[in-house]
């Protein structure tokens, strides 16, 4: 029965509300439509437009209903004639204030047919707004029946601003709601535009009001997404379409980890447009990329039709030739050569089914366990440490925990150019939720500004800088105890390695000052629930395992495991690595991590395959295969999505090892730098033209759908793989994606809950065990997937490599916010090349100086393996003796420098610390150099 103390009336009806909410909120809860211009979700409401003005009994005025608090009995109106009369009057005011022609005429009762038919007859078609059809205005314009033309229209005070590449700022349109400048300031907390001026002179700025180009913008096009009129449009679709001309498909983000929902914006079978869906993980918001990066899809540079090679040089070919030259070459070396000399690379950017077919390829068709993929060189360590502390080796809780988290400590992980969405998330927490930020990074990294706290650790000191941590919290006895006692095992032997790690010890070899050190320990262990967020600068180094380990003892040690607002959280760097590794694309498990030396397990899997001898032992890693290559041992290599040419360590060596192969295969959307290379080259389809499935890096399962034909003959990667494998005697009959993901969740216990019926509209984070399970969004809850969490008493080592005086600086290399990976797909948008349109060099101001290098100048950098050069970005925001070079330039490839130095447990390369010497060079590109 409803309590009347927490009742209102709304248009005569009596509805309940609860503590805190506005009018507008309690209407819309109850499907009651009160219109609104300036109310922007999760933002503070202003009341700015008036639009959702109300009548309150007893009150003198017409009120907002966006901040009017509910009180018990109020009696509310939401269209009575006076509300009308102020709407009406308000739509006709900022209709007369710039460039609106929405032409209705006063008192005109137009349907939507003739009302279109009358802007063409009164303005020729001509300068009609760009969003036409899809304007809050108009559509208030058309309800209420109004036009500005009752008031004429004053000249334009600004001029239209096309010199950004992502945005045009159309000011003759704007209404001054300031949904924009919400958007930027409270949802992406970028600050980069506010509202400045006075009086009729009033407009959106930026810092100087300069264009948004050379502001502080990062382009993320949240304040697109809110403008309700046409004062801020997407460069790429204005004019160029109609809202009534395309239609939407909701799909998965192929950028990173995050997996971001969006909308592609579909015309004549283009994607034109790129919109952010309001569900998680991503509540609408998009980074740079998801919203703008969207044309690789439709690059006239995609691969259309097989390709072979001879005599040095391709040419198209049947897919009937190109697949009968495949299985005739994979069986003779198969037979030839047994099991070993063989393998493939599946890929972090196909979906989950691609994944599970091409691993299941692997093991049935070629009988080799040698398959991996660029885990491998991002986030082995993470499964391997993860899984020795936890018994599993994934994100423990969701990114909406963020919110909860009292502490939030961000190592490793440049979020705002790598996982800009989370890094929001991060910002917001800081600035509306109180949580403080512990920042720990060899860069002054975006994030830097939000932090309470920021440490700067020398690169390959990580070890030592978790260990003082934990020294700390012993000796300020700040662990749980009863956690420590009740849920993991291995305490006193991590208790008696940490008491060497004294605050001046750790000092000494990571050169965080000792106060920083005890002072950031202390915030961490007294802030609970505190959340640890890394990515690839704590687990691309030789140490990577024992770097990961030591973060799940922090988290143990403090007993932030098991619950809301806490965790250890890897972010995934490309969009299906969390998918890849789930689906057995691991030289050691089959899917669902069940091991290939389970006799059980192999036996199950030999049943639902209905195949024998599968392969016992586990395989080669992707670090392995490429020196099995150059010394001659791995005959074959079929590498999927992926472009190791770029990726991989030590480049000079890995494209030796690719060219001593027998039989390179590559299968890919474009012609890449490891493409050019192989023997047979297969046009796949990219995320845009397939059905299918990613996991996010919080284990989130979503639908990948097909919104546009592939180019060509390009096929599903699926497709091609089952294809082949026929052809090679073992069939793989599936109608469908669908087919293939109903048999993969059958033979994996993590998925077997997961259907596209239960997330064809809303996601499941695995474990899901059965159709009645809801998912399993926080890990080890009751107890750890292992049954106790184990501490690993692990000591600090140094990198593999030392500077000396020959090479003095240590490099470290990592992404940008304009490009992703190997630039494959980012490097066909004009936009993402015109503001990262070339490799730069970061080199602190003092380093600069001592070497004599000046902002911009070109240099050489070299290392033992390698030469490039690159122009010198000089800044305070590198810790001195530390150069920091971004992977995804062919031209200025920073992995001709990296060393392969592996993981000893997981075989990660050391792709974030080895020695390098600068110097100023004249030379105007990079040559082909080799350090022998």
């Amino acid at each position: 029965m409803t309590n009347p103390a927490q009742t209102l009336f709304i248009n005569g009806r009596q509805l309940p509300f609860e503590n805190g909410e506005t009018l507008l909120e309690v209407a819309r809860r109850h499907s009651i439509d009160i219109p609104t211009l300036c109310w922007l979700k999760g933002v503070t409401p202003t009341g700015a437009c008036r639009i959702c003005v109300v009548e309150v009994e007893g009150a003198r005025t017409l009120l907002t209903a966006c901040t009017t608090p509910a009180a018990p009995g109020m009696r509310v109106q939401t269209e009575s004639s006076a509300v009308i009369m102020a709407r009406r009057e308000i739509i006709q005011l900022m209709l007369g204030s710039g460039n609106h022609n929405c032409a209705v005429r006063c008192n005109d009762n137009l349907d939507w047919t003739s009302f279109q038919l009358r802007v063409q007859e009164e303005d020729g078609g001509l300068d009609l707004c760009p969003v036409w059809g899809d304007c809050r205005l108009q559509d208030l314009a058309y309800r209420y029946q109004v036009t500005g033309r009752c008031f004429g229209t004053g000249p334009t005070r600004y001029p239209l601003e096309t010199v950004n590449p992502f945005i045009v700022r159309d000011f003759s349109r704007c209404i001054q709601c300031g949904r924009c400048v919400q958007a930027c300031n409270e949802v992406q907390c970028n600050d980069a535009i506010s509202i400045g001026y006075r009086g009729p002179a009033a407009k959106i700025i930026t810092g100087g009001d300069r264009p948004l180009k050379d502001s502080e913008c990062v382009f993320c096009g949240e304040c697109v997404q809110a403008c309700p009129v046409g004062a801020l449009v997407e460069k790429d679709a204005r004019y160029a379409v109609r809202p009534w001309e395309t239609h939407k498909v909701r799909t998965t983000c192929s950028y990173c980890g995050v997996g971001c929902q969006i909308h592609l914006h579909v015309k004549e079978n283009r994607v034109v447009k790129v919109t952010g869906v309001d569900e998680p993980p991503n509540h609408g918001s998009l980074c740079v990329k998801g919203r703008f990066g969207y044309h690789f899809i439709s690059s006239a540079e995609r691969l259309t039709d097989p390709l072979i090679k001879e005599n040095g040089r391709f040419r198209k070919a049947s897919w009937d030739e190109a697949l009968d030259l495949v299985a005739r070459r994979f069986r003779q070396i198969r037979d030839d050569h047994g099991d070993a000399p063989m393998g493939v690379l599946v890929s972090a950017r196909i979906t989950n089914e691609e994944n599970y077919l091409a691993q299941k390829f692997a093991r049935t068709v070629l009988k080799t366990n040698n398959v991996d993929h660029c885990a491998r060189l991002c986030h082995a360590s993470t499964v391997a440490g993860l899984a020795a502390s936890f018994g599993s080796g994934a994100m423990t809780n969701p990114i909406a925990d963020l919110d909860q988290s009292k502490v939030i400590l961000v190592t490793g992980a440049n979020s705002s150019e790598t996982h800009p969405v989370i890094a929001s998330r991060i910002k917001r927490a800081v600035r509306y939720r109180g949580t403080r930020l512990i920042v720990v990074d060899p860069r002054n990294i975006p994030l830097s500004r939000f932090a309470a706290h920021k440490l700067t650790p020398r690169p390959g000191t990580d070890v030592a800088w978790i260990n003082g941590w934990m020294h700390i919290i012993l000796k300020d006895k700040l662990h749980d105890a009863d956690f420590i006692r009740n849920r993991t095992e291995g305490f006193d032997a991590l208790a008696q390695m940490v008491e060497k790690y004294t605050p001046d010890v750790v000092a000494a070899i990571t050169g965080i000052d000792a106060d920083e050190l005890v002072s950031t320990a202390r915030l961490y262990a007294q802030s609970k629930p505190a959340a640890i967020i890394y990515c690839m600068g704590i687990t691309q180094h030789s140490t990577g395992t024992d770097n990961v380990k030591s973060l799940a003892n922090l988290a143990m040690l403090t007993g932030n495991l098991g619950i809301p607002g806490g965790g250890v959280n890897p972010l995934r760097g490309q969009n299906n690595v969390q998918g890849a590794c789930d689906m057995g694309g691991l030289p050691n498990v089959f899917s669902g991590y069940q091991p290939v030396i389970d006799v059980a397990v192999l036996k199950k899997m030999e049943n639902a395959w209905a195949a024998t001898d599968l392969p016992a032992r586990p395989g080669w890693t992707a670090t392995e295969m490429i020196p099995k290559a150059h010394n001659g041992e791995l005959k074959a290599l079929y590498i999927i999505g992926e472009n190791p040419m770029l990726s991989d360590p030590d480049l000079n060596h890995t494209e030796t090892a690719l060219k001593q192969l027998d039989f390179l295969v590559v299968q890919d959307i474009f012609l890449t730098e490891t493409a050019q290379l192989a023997h047979v080259v297969l046009p796949s389809a990219c995320f845009a033209e397939k059905e299918g499935t990613f996991t996010n890096t919080e284990r989130r399962v979503q639908r990948v759908r097909r919104a546009v034909a592939a180019p060509g003959q390009a096929r599903s990667d699926w497709d091609i793989i089952a294809d082949l494998a026929t052809r090679m005697g073992v069939t793989m009959a599936y109608k469908n994606a669908q087919g293939i993901f109903d048999e993969m969740r059958s033979v994996t216990p993590s998925y077997a809950g997961i259907s596209y019926n239960r997330i064809e509209n809303l996601s499941l984070t695995w474990p899901c065990p059965d159709l009645d399970h809801p998912g399993t969004p926080v890990l080890h809850t009751g107890q750890f997937t292992r049954g106790l969490g184990r501490f690993h008493a692990v000591g600090f080592q140094p990198p593999a490599e030392l500077t000396d005086e020959a090479y003095p600086l240590t490099l470290t290399t990592g992404r940008l916010l304009y490009h992703y990976h190997t630039g494959t797909m980012t490097m066909k948008s004009n936009g993402l090349n015109e503001r990262a349109p070339e490799c730069q060099v970061g080199i602190s101001i003092q380093d600069a100086h001592r070497i004599g290098i000046s902002d911009d100048q070109r240099v050489r950098i070299r290392s033992r393996r390698g030469v490039i050069m690159a122009k010198a970005s000089v800044s305070n925001d590198i810790l001195p003796g530390v150069v920091f070079i971004p992977f995804h330039f062919a031209a200025a490839a920073a992995n001709r420098l990296t060393h392969a130095a592996l993981d000893p447990v997981c075989h990660i390369p050391e792709l974030k610390v080895c020695a390098v010497a600068l110097e100023p060079t004249n030379e105007a590109s990079n040559r082909d150099y080799a350090i022998t």
